[in-house]
């Protein structure tokens, strides 16, 4: 399948969230959700692909010094750049893959020569990839799982990792896709845990689940992700009484994740943190079923080499008033 891109289009939905979500440096109440539009010829028919994502304060980048407007801006910077670049890659229509790379490879060049961190630049890449994919699966009447099985792509995953040259994506994928995934649901650093210790003043009157006890009684929840701030005083009290709550309401077992948004500064912060949660009683539980802890040190320390001779840990790298943001952008 062949392709070019006529144009594409960016639209912004202000939102809010329904109480305060604190997660790393931030505390978001608000945040503008971007919707990409990719106007393409696919075979000579026109099809329009959509993708979107939410531009949350802190989630690409940690900087504490920063503004969230002026990380609005970078984040906006690097999607226009992404997009710039697609519609020049698609003047002679294109395969997907050699698409892919020539948009994945002119980003990255650009993001070093403007000094913007790779996680950062391929959200622009991520966001029109998908906006792309979105509009191949329309035109060919078929999920993005049989495109990847039957090679339409024409993905060459040598070309990425040499480790895996000659497999392709049928290889790894399997015949059909799962019927149903566990949802993982997240507690934020200022979430509520049970109800009856929320203030009459704060409480949400929307039929809507608010504390973590509700939740897991309400959809039947049995896998969480726990955010953690790196400050011992703080993350060890209140992880025994998410251990308490989640014990309490999750007879049948539980697992569970801890990310740390990069607010472990060395390792051996990181390796004190996890000793202690590791011989806290109080915490075997939720150690216990521990699957992964993610994100625990800041970016800049996470590829030294100290680290990189350390133990082995997972590492996750997929997180002021919005009113006057414009709708299009």
């Amino acid at each position: 399948m062949r392709f070019s891109i006529s144009s594409i289009r960016f639209h912004v939905l202000p939102m809010r969230t329904r109480f305060p979500f604190q997660y790393g440096i931030a505390s978001m109440t608000a945040l503008p959700h971007l919707f990409v539009s990719a106007d393409m010829i696919i075979d000579e028919r026109a099809v329009t692909g959509i993708a979107s994502e939410g531009l949350p304060p802190k989630w690409f980048t940690k900087d504490p010094t920063t503004l969230f407007e002026t990380d609005l801006a970078e984040m906006l910077a690097v999607i226009q750049n992404a997009a710039r670049i697609a519609r020049n890659a698609t003047e002679k229509p294109a395969g997907f893959f050699d698409f892919w790379r020539a948009l994945y490879d002119e980003q990255i060049t650009w993001s070093q020569h403007k000094q913007i961190a790779p996680l950062l630049a391929n959200l622009g890449v991520s966001l029109i990839e998908r906006a792309v994919l979105c509009g191949l699966c329309r035109a060919a009447e078929k999920p993005l799982h049989e495109l990847l099985r039957g090679d339409v792509l024409g993905i060459d995953l040598g070309n990425v990792r040499a480790e895996l040259r000659g497999m392709s994506c049928a290889d790894f994928l399997p015949a059909t896709p799962l019927r149903s995934v566990h949802a993982r649901h997240t507690v934020g650093l200022g979430d509520p845990l049970r109800a009856a210790d929320i203030p009459e003043g704060a409480r949400l009157h929307d039929g809507l689940p608010h504390a973590l006890d509700e939740s897991i009684r309400a959809y039947g929840l049995t896998y969480f992700k726990l955010k953690v701030c790196g400050k011992r005083d703080v993350d060890l009290p209140r992880l025994r009484e998410i251990t308490a709550v989640i014990t309490e309401n999750c007879g049948a077992g539980f697992k569970a994740t801890l990310d740390g948004n990069e607010q472990f500064h060395d390792l051996d912060a990181f390796r004190d943190f996890h000793a202690e949660l590791a011989s806290d009683a109080k915490l075997r539980p939720l150690f216990d079923n521990l699957v992964l802890i993610e994100q625990p040190l800041h970016r800049a320390h996470a590829l030294d080499e100290s680290v990189a001779d350390g133990p082995e840990m997972i590492i996750d790298e997929s997180d002021g008033s919005l009113d006057d943001l414009p709708r299009a952008l």
